[in-house]
């Protein structure tokens, strides 16, 4: 072999030049990384998140830190987050070009030519998709990673909904536990001073019975509500990935935020914001790009190659470029013959966006519908606290002490007593109810729209 330094070194700069194009930074999939990297810092720093064994929250949480907490450690949101991850790893996939290849030939019987005989061959190509097909592979990519982002965000959104929910049910167990308690104790009272009536004549035995009957049936309600403590607890337990039998504070109280949104503003917002609704928008662009890039299945691709001859010097001396290497630059292309393949690829393509598109708008029709209705129990929630609180509670306590100074001055019958108690028992856990409905309903108001409802009056004042 002859050593020709320029021209091997030519030969190797231009094959490099083929590849220059495998090395190109997209700038979508860096966006597409840097917003992963936040979401990362923010929830899965080992740096910010503590040993999942010492998850003792003590005698007091609020439901932000139960939130926070869940929120780096909640399985079904950690897979989705990784499901994300997975999905921009397609990125560099599709956006790169396929391997180049390499091959090599040796002359068993060497090549006789006027400037010596060739003993071996070398041989580097690269195939390059022609007419934007590697561009649209990329947006492929791309519009899969952003619809993984957009439902990790609406993974993050149902499990705060749902533990506000188990956390307001939660509240509501501790209230009607403090309730029925206080109502035994009251309806013991009653039971002593039906026993000194009768004792003097001024009271038949029903109202006796009548209040053992009552007190029974508070006392075996009180049991019930004791023993759903621990089920409240291990669901709860369950969405922040803590043991199920691990204690769990009660909690001091429900939050409520009103909301100063009109339905036209929550609408506005939800097709906006919803990551439900962004995700199938992500999908539906995906598979636009991909019915695109199904069109130009039929259009060949360039495959771009060169090849380096090994040539020994010539036998007779003297002769011109006696030794000289041959490099041969060539170009490929495939025949995309079969139309049968491409055809139904094609079509394909075009039924998956067809289904997308139908996909997002049943999505956005049921999430109105949605928004209709939690809008509506949200108000529906805000007047019966209004109603318990400032009518129907006061007038039924007074109801009760009227009836209570009745009683023991004898103009009143007992079972009036039993039943003004009973009365004032039911709205008072009915008051509480709709405490924790009211917080219930805009939690769900909040995860339909798809952001911070606060964040959205503050953003347009």
């Amino acid at each position: 072999m002859v050593t020709r330094s320029p021209r091997f070194i030519l030969a190797v700069i231009s094959a490099l030049a083929m590849f220059w194009l495998a090395s190109f930074a997209f700038a979508g999939e860096d966006e597409a990384r840097e917003r992963w990297e936040e979401v990362h810092e923010k929830f899965y720093n080992p740096d910010q998140v503590e040993d999942q064994e010492g998850s003792d929250f003590g005698e007091s949480v609020s439901l932000d830190e139960l939130l926070l907490y869940a929120e780096s450690r909640n399985p079904r949101m950690r897979a989705s987050f990784d499901r994300w991850k997975a999905a921009l790893e397609q990125v560099p996939q599709s956006n790169s070009l396929p391997d180049p290849k390499f091959s090599y030939a040796y002359f068993i019987e060497p090549v006789e030519t006027r400037v010596g005989p060739q003993r071996q061959k070398f041989g580097l190509s690269q195939t390059i998709p022609m007419f934007g097909k590697l561009g649209l592979r990329e947006e492929v990519g791309l519009h899969t990673a952003d619809a993984a982002s957009a439902n990790f965000e609406a993974i993050r959104l149902d499990l705060r909904f749902k533990i506000t929910q188990i956390w307001n049910d939660y509240y509501y167990l501790r209230q009607a536990i403090s309730i029925t308690k206080e109502n035994v104790r009251l309806l013991t009272n009653f039971e002593n001073v039906a026993l000194a009536q009768y004792a003097a004549g001024r009271a038949p035995h029903s109202a006796i019975i009548r209040a053992q009957v009552e007190l029974g049936r508070l006392e075996d309600r009180l049991r019930t509500l004791q023993d759903q403590r621990g089920p409240l607890s291990a669901a709860l337990n369950a969405e922040i990935n803590r043991p199920e039998y691990t204690p769990l504070a009660w909690p001091e109280s429900v939050e409520f935020r009103p909301v100063d949104l009109s339905q036209d503003e929550l609408r506005t917002t939800l097709l906006i914001e919803n990551p439900q609704l962004s995700a199938l928008a992500s999908m539906k662009e995906r598979d636009a790009k991909a019915t695109r890039l199904a069109g130009k299945s039929s259009f060949p691709d360039l495959t771009l190659g060169l090849d380096y001859i090994d040539t020994d010097h010539a036998i007779n001396s003297g002769v011109p470029d006696s030794g000289k290497d041959a490099v041969i630059a060539k170009a490929t292309i495939n025949i995309p013959l079969w139309s049968g393949r491409t055809s139904a690829e094609k079509s394909q393509a075009a039924a998956q966006l067809s289904a997308t598109q139908n996909d997002y708008s049943h999505l956005k029709n049921r999430l109105i519908a949605s928004l209709e209705r939690s809008h509506f129990e949200l108000r529906d929630a805000e007047r019966r606290v209004e109603l318990y609180a400032y009518t129907l509670l006061p007038k039924a306590r007074q109801s009760l002490e009227v009836t209570k100074n009745g009683f023991t001055s004898g103009d009143v019958d007992f079972l009036d007593l039993i039943d003004a108690q009973r009365t004032l028992l039911e709205f008072e856990l009915a008051y509480e109810r709709a405490q924790a409905d009211r917080s219930t309903r805009r939690a769900k108001l909040e995860q339909i729209v798809g952001t911070d409802l606060d964040a959205v009056k503050k953003t347009e004042e």
